[in-house]
């Protein structure tokens, strides 16, 4: 959980919590607030998520001796909403992705980093925030095949991600066209076509995935069905589907873990 996701949901209680009438901060308060917050017809994970900032607000308050240690148990003790059920999200076919990441214009720059950044996004199975944080350090030859080396994804966790040849040409062709040779892989492109700024943000990766799906027919897919649909299809390629899939981002260590994913990723060729 980062640092300002947490202040936000502070400031989320202390909004409600202000508008109420004055109440001890206790436990009574907080499944108010969970009431509140179910009334809302908020997703499960979204109430637990705001349950859990103020169920770490009771632990700062009690370890600065702000709140008492009973009170501050009553308020751990609120439990969450249960999850029911599981959400499938939007699955591709492998004509359908590869339509996907060919749908923006290869003409235009917008185009070709479109191209580029949907191709990593369904070759390499990464998060918007991690696409957006790629920098020319990252993508690095290791075992005669292209990888993203030391990517820092969720939670902090450090993974090494193989590239397939046809993504890293697809990004080749942005890289050349925008005249990037360091530090941020993609950028900004202004209305006159040109590449500037310091990187971009994850809410352009979201309207790119958004457009080129509409282009597709399937306005409903999301930037993380797309990792989705890497973790449920390559793992098995070539090697059956009662095999063991091979873990999503292996490191680059073993050659025997490395190629049968970097073939199922050249799978989806770019013909």
């Amino acid at each position: 959980m980062r640092s300002g996701d947490i202040v936000t949901r502070f400031d989320e209680f202390v909004d409600w919590y202000c508008s109420e009438p004055r109440l001890a901060f206790n436990r009574i308060v907080v499944l108010r607030y969970r009431s509140h917050l179910e009334s809302r017809q908020l997703a499960p994970g979204t109430v637990n998520l705001r349950l859990g900032a103020v169920r770490r607000l009771a632990y700062e308050a009690a370890d600065c001796g702000l709140l008492s240690a009973d009170l501050a148990a009553g308020i751990r003790r609120v439990k969450g909403v249960k999850k029911l059920g599981v959400r499938l999200g939007n699955c591709l076919t492998a004509e359908q992705g590869q339509a996907l990441w060919q749908a923006p214009d290869r003409e235009r720059l917008k185009g070709k980093r479109g191209r580029a950044l949907l191709a990593l996004l369904l070759a390499c199975g990464l998060r918007r925030h991690e696409a957006v944080a790629l920098t020319m350090d990252h993508l690095q030859q290791r075992e005669e095949h292209w990888a993203i080396v030391d990517l820092t994804g969720k939670g902090g966790h450090v993974r090494t991600v193989p590239v397939p040849d046809w993504m890293k040409s697809e990004l080749g062709v942005w890289l050349g066209a925008a005249g990037i040779d360091r530090e941020w892989l993609f950028r900004r492109v202004n209305k006159i076509g040109k590449a500037w700024g310091e990187g971009m943000t994850v809410k352009a990766v979201w309207h790119i995935v958004k457009e080129s799906a509409k282009c597709i027919g399937v306005p409903k897919l999301a930037p993380h069905d797309l990792r989705r649909d890497l973790c449920s299809t390559l793992p098995y390629f070539g090697r059956g589907v009662g095999a063991d899939p091979i873990p999503f981002g292996a490191r680059l260590s073993s050659n025997h873990r490395t190629v049968p994913w970097v073939q199922a990723a050249n799978s989806i060729s770019s013909q």
